[in-house]
């Protein structure tokens, strides 16, 4: 079993930034990857970005390539997301997720075993 809890979200005016948190409890945490995921209102979750258990290797949506910064704390048990030169379309809740099946990084939400209960990110204009 593994527990996560997101926190960070906010409110922010487009251009802004913001870092958001998962801390991870459970298993050990180097031992899996982890994502972030958005879902906007009466819109699919979709992946947004994922990190190896080491932390060597990340991978990103297009949308938010250049843009976000996907780390990890694995002394901290801590998942992190920089946002930065948001957008209005970047308004959703931001989940994080285990992946506890797999050593590549995959994008599929249905793969990932473990959801953090999602915090509120809403960019104004």
């Amino acid at each position: 079993q593994v527990q996560l809890v997101e926190s960070g979200g906010g409110l922010v005016q487009a251009g802004g930034s913001l870092r958001l948190s998962c801390a991870a409890s459970g298993r050990t945490f180097s031992w899996y990857a982890m994502g972030w995921f958005r879902q906007a209102p009466e819109k699919e979750r979709e992946f947004v970005a994922a990190i190896t258990g080491s932390g060597r290797t990340t991978y990103y949506a297009d949308s938010v390539k250049g843009r976000f910064t996907i780390s990890r704390d694995n002394a901290e048990n801590t998942v992190y997301l920089e946002m930065n030169s948001l957008k209005p379309e970047d308004t959703a809740v931001y989940y994080c997720a285990a992946d506890v099946s797999a050593y590549n990084l995959r994008t599929t939400p249905d793969v990932y075993d473990y959801w953090g209960q999602g915090t509120q990110v809403t960019v104004s204009s």
